[in-house]
C-alpha cells in the first residue's frame, strides 16, 4: 500500500502534517487560479503550471515537475526535472512498465507439489515438498485445491511430511533502506512461498514458508490425506515429480491491483519475480537491475536514477521528474502496453488512491499517487493530453500543501 500515511496493512501515522487548507479550500482555491478576470488575457500555461506549484511550505528547490503534451512530445513545463528525489510509490511505475514488457501481461505464477520419494499403491514414501515461485496472491484457498490434486493422483498416505521450498526467492524479508516499522505496518515478510500475505491466527507469520507448509498439510489430511510426519522448510533438489499445481491470475490483473491499490508487497514480491528471471534467487538487487535495464533499453533517460526497491518505500530510491514523464510517454506511444499501462493508475474520483481526489475532472485523469513522511508525489495522464509528474521531498514534507499544490497543477492542465 501507500507508504508510511496511506492504505498499508497498519496504517503508521502521518508526521510532521503542517496544517493547511480544508478540503473545500483546494476546489475553490483551483477554480480562483483557472479563473482569470474578464478584461485580462490568460496567461501562458507554463506561467499558470508554475504559479499552480507555489504554495507555503513547500520548498521550490525540494519539487521536481515536468509535464509534456503527448500529442507533440513538446515539454510545456520544468522544474528541477532532472534532479533526483525520493519518489515515494511512483516508484510502483517503473515496476509496472519494467515487469509488463519483461513477462508480459499474461505471464501467470505457478505453486507446485512435487514429489521427494515414490508411489508405493496409494502411499508417497517421502515428502511432498511445496515450492513456491512468489505468488503474492496465493491464498489457503489455493492450498485446499493443491490438497485436492494430490489425492486425485491416487496418493491417500504421506510418510515423510511435508517441506515448505522458498528457495526460488533469497529469504530477506524486507529491502534496504527501509525503516524496521516498515516490515509489518507497511508489507508482510517478503518470501518466495508465503500465504495470504502472511496472515495467521491473529497476526503475521514470522518464517511464511514454515506457516506455508503446516497449512498445507492440515489441507491434505482434510482432503483425505494422512500425513505421517510434521511440516518443515527446506531445499529438496529430488523433488522433480509434479503431483499438483496452481496457477495465479495474469500479471496484468496483479499488477494493475498493485496500482490503484499502492500495494507494497505486491511491488516487493515482483521486483524479486524480475530479478528470478535472471538467474539464480529471485533477489531485490537483482530486480532492481533488471528493471533499469529495460528503463535504459527503451530509452528512458537514468541520470538522477536509483532503483533499489519496487514500492518506493526505501529511502534509498531516487527518480527525477523527467524519467517519470519520459516512461509515461513511451507507454502511452506504444498502443500494445497503452491499454494494459494505464489501468495501472488510479482514475480521479473514482478509484484507488485517486478516489477522493480532483473531483472536478473526474474519471479525466490517471495517475499514480505517492505518500510517505519525506515525499508526495503524483505522476500520471490529464484527459489523454497531457503527461506530467511532480515530486516533493521534505523532512518532512508537508503532504497537505504539497497535494494541494499537485492537484492545482493538474487542473491547470486539464484546463489546457
Amino acid at each position: 500500500m501507500e507508504s508510511d500515511v496511506t492504505r498499508g496493512m497498519g496504517r503508521a501515522a502521518h508526521l510532521g502534517r503542517r496544517a493547511g487548507p480544508r478540503p473545500w479550500a483546494v476546489v475553490a482555491l483551483a477554480a480562483a487560479l483557472l479563473a482569470p478576470g474578464p478584461a485580462q488575457a490568460a496567461p501562458p500555461l507554463q506561467a499558470r503550471l508554475a504559479k499552480a506549484l507555489a504554495v507555503p511550505h513547500v520548498r521550490s528547490d525540494q519539487t521536481g515537475a515536468v509535464a509534456i503534451d503527448l500529442r507533440t512530445g513538446r515539454k510545456v513545463f520544468g522544474h528541477n526535472e532532472q534532479r533526483g528525489f525520493l519518489p515515494a510509490s511512483t516508484e510502483k511505475l517503473a515496476l509496472a512498465f519494467a515487469a509488463l514488457h519483461d513477462l508480459g501481461s499474461d505471464f501467470r505464477i505457478e505453486t507446485d507439489v512435487l514429489g521427494d520419494g515414490a508411489l508405493e499403491g496409494t502411499t508417497w514414501r517421502g515428502a511432498l515438498v511445496l515450492k513456491g515461485f512468489g505468488d503474492p496472491t496465493l491464498s489457503r484457498a489455493d492450498l485446499r485445491a493443491l490438497a485436492r490434486g494430490v489425492r486425485a493422483f491416487g496418493i491417500r498416505r504421506v510418510t515423510g511430511g511435508v517441506v515448505g521450498d522458498e528457495s526460488y526467492f533469497d529469504s530477506r524479508r524486507v529491502v534496504s533502506g527501509w525503516k524496521p516499522s516498515y516490515l509489518v505496518e507497511e508489507s508482510p515478510p517478503l518470501s518466495a512461498l508465503i500465504v495470504d500475505r502472511g496472515r495467521y491466527g491473529r497476526g503475521i507469520a514470522v518464517n511464511p514458508p514454515l506457516v506455508a507448509a503446516q497449512l498445507f498439510r492440515i489441507e491434505l489430511r482434510a482432503a483425505g490425506v494422512a500425513v505421517d510426519a510434521g511440516a518443515r522448510v527446506g531445499t529438496t533438489p529430488a523433488a522433480d515429480f509434479p503431483l499438483a499445481f496452481v496457477h495465479s491470475a495474469t500479471l496484468g490483473a496483479i499488477v494493475r491491483y498493485m496500482g490503484v491499490e499502492s500495494d507494497n508487497f505486491t511491488a516487493e514480491m515482483l521486483l524479486k519475480q524480475l530479478g528470478a528471471q535472471e538467474g539464480g534467487p529471485g533477489t531485490s538487487a537483482r530486480g532492481a537491475a533488471a528493471a533499469t535495464t529495460v528503463l535504459r533499453a527503451l530509452g528512458v533517460p537514468l541520470g538522477g536514477v536509483r532503483l533499489v526497491d519496487g514500492s518506493g518505500l526505501s529511502l534509498l530510491n531516487r527518480l527525477t521528474a523527467s524519467s517519470l514523464v519520459s516512461l509515461l510517454r513511451i507507454a502511452w506511444t506504444d498502443l500494445a502496453v497503452r491499454p494494459v499501462f494505464v489501468r495501472v493508475l488510479p482514475v480521479a474520483g473514482l478509484s484507488g488512491t485517486m478516489k477522493r481526489r480532483l473531483a472536478p475532472v473526474r474519471g479525466r485523469v490517471q495517475a499514480k499517487t505517492g505518500t510517505t513522511d519525506t515525499a508526495s508525489t503524483l505522476a500520471g495522464y490529464v484527459t489523454g493530453r497531457y503527461a506530467f509528474a511532480i515530486l516533493h521531498n521534505g523532512r518532512p514534507v508537508s503532504t497537505t500543501w504539497a497535494r494541494l499544490a499537485q492537484d492545482r497543477f493538474v487542473l491547470v492542465l486539464a484546463a489546457g
